[in-house]
């Protein structure tokens, strides 16, 4: 392992799915607490969408459910966040456009050899993850159901929906359609891709009654919509890796528990392979992970339970510290599936 602000673990010639081998892989990582002598006293956090290992702190502290004083807490980044392997940092032959598609199973396939082989983990307390992160923590109940004891899915799914797959398609649209991405070989970044990127997010990323609230304007200050618009979602993407945020979705879209040997594409029975208990969290107003998929998914699952969070803050609601009162609720649910 190397540090910098956070921690890199060497998975060396990763193979994925898809058969190719990808040379002096990463994965990027925090952790807190202290391993229990028997290695069970395990807490794992996989990253979301765009998100840097860091941005999870605030799910764990002294006091919370999460509490490092208790439990050994592992938040691990995304293959192409940035941070763990991705485009942008992959040398040739595999840097830019030309980075191998990973789905999530490549992801918590890493994870697992993470966990186990640097840390020796017998036991998983819980897996608790946000968005594309409840993508992985859906594949890690259906795939390791022998290691993790508990998942804590929040605004996520165990597919990817035919619905979410548009929306994800016109992200990636915006991106490719700039005159300056030149097919993922770039000398600057598509900047105008980037912020209609953004503004396609604004339209998704929060419900229908936050804009009606003007939680925009009364909460986070902004002084109309137009002013939310350019002054946030311009901004969010705008220095991201676009070959990146590619990958991201690429992922994001091909996500499903069910894909592979084990389940053979029976989505049905993926669900009743999760046999650890399992507190799903869709928020009321997500419009990406509406409430009803993840009732059906929860219905064929045998040891779970559907909680929406009431929240007007739609997909963001699952953002830690965004909505403080999300965030409490979440916690509160995690307090009690860990009591369990």
């Amino acid at each position: 392992m190397t540090s910098t602000d956070y921690q890199l673990y060497e998975l060396g010639d990763f193979t994925l799915e898809n058969g190719v081998v990808l040379p002096a892989a990463r994965l990027a990582f925090k952790t807190f607490g202290t391993l229990s002598p028997a290695r069970d006293n395990v807490v794992v956090i996989p990253g979301a969408f765009n998100g840097a290992v860091e941005e999870y702190d605030g799910w764990m502290a002294p006091g919370m459910a999460i509490d490092p004083e208790r439990y050994f807490v592992v938040v691990v980044g995304l293959f192409g966040n940035g941070q763990s392997s991705s485009p942008s940092n992959m040398p040739a032959p595999f840097d830019g456009p030309r980075f191998p598609m990973v789905t999530v199973a490549d992801n918590v396939n890493a994870q697992y050899q993470m966990l186990t082989k640097e840390f020796g983990v017998t036991g998983i307390e819980l897996v608790a993850g946000f968005s594309m992160g409840a993508l992985q923590t859906f594949h890690w109940g259906a795939h390791h159901p022998e290691l993790v004891r508990r998942i804590a899915p929040f605004c996520g799914a165990a597919r990817c929906s035919r619905h979410n797959y548009v929306f994800l398609a016109s992200l990636k649209a915006a991106i490719e359609t700039d005159q300056t991405f030149n097919g993922g070989d770039y000398e600057v970044l598509p900047r105008a891709g980037l912020s209609t990127f953004g503004r396609i997010y604004a339209g998704w990323a929060f419900s229908q009654a936050f804009y009606r609230e003007k939680v925009d304007m009364e909460i986070m200050g902004f002084a109309s919509v137009d002013d939310f618009l350019s002054g946030y979602w311009d901004t969010l993407f705008s220095e991201r890796d676009a070959n990146d945020l590619l990958l991201m979705v690429w992922t994001w879209q091909h996500a499903d528990i069910a894909a592979g040997a084990r389940y053979g594409g029976d989505l049905q029975k993926a669900l009743a392979g999760i046999t650890g208990r399992a507190t799903v969290m869709p928020s009321e107003t997500d419009l990406y992970f509406p409430v009803a998929d993840n009732m059906l998914e929860v219905a064929a699952m045998p040891n779970a339970r559907c909680v929406p969070i009431p929240s007007i803050w739609g997909h963001v609601a699952g953002a830690c510290g965004a909505n403080p009162a999300d965030t409490a609720f979440i916690d509160s649910q995690f307090r009690e599936l860990l009591a369990s």
